[in-house]
């Protein structure tokens, strides 16, 4: 079982900056694929991006690329976000998720087994 518990989130103005953190429970953190996602009002939650289990391969939505960055720090059990340039439209819910796979498609949500409960980030314009 693993448990996750997103911070962060909060009220930002267009072109500001957040950083989301993720802490999980668990020894087997270090295992698990870790993946960002975000749901706006009337939609479907989408991939933002993800981090394999090592840390050493990142993947990003072609929305975010060169915005948003992932990043994992094992001995704290955490997994970060961090989120620049921010616009309107990056308003939303954002959710961490843990998968234990390795490779595929790390932008399919069916792979994650654990969310947390989300954190909402709204920008202002």
């Amino acid at each position: 079982q693993v448990q996750l518990v997103e911070s962060g989130g909060g009220l930002v103005q267009a072109g500001g900056s957040l950083r989301l953190s993720c802490a999980a429970s668990g020894r087997t953190f270090g295992t698990y694929a870790m993946g960002w996602f975000r749901q706006a009002p009337g939609n479907e939650r989408e991939f933002v991006g993800a981090i394999n289990w090592s840390g050493s391969n990142t993947y990003y939505a072609d929305s975010v690329k060169g915005r948003f960055t992932i990043s994992r720090d094992s001995a704290k059990n955490t997994v970060y976000l961090q989120m620049k340039s921010l616009q309107p439209e990056d308003t939303a819910v954002y959710y961490c998720a843990a998968g234990a796979f390795s490779g595929g498609t790390y932008g399919s949500k069916s792979k994650y087994a654990y969310w947390g409960q989300g954190t909402q980030v709204t920008v202002s314009s």
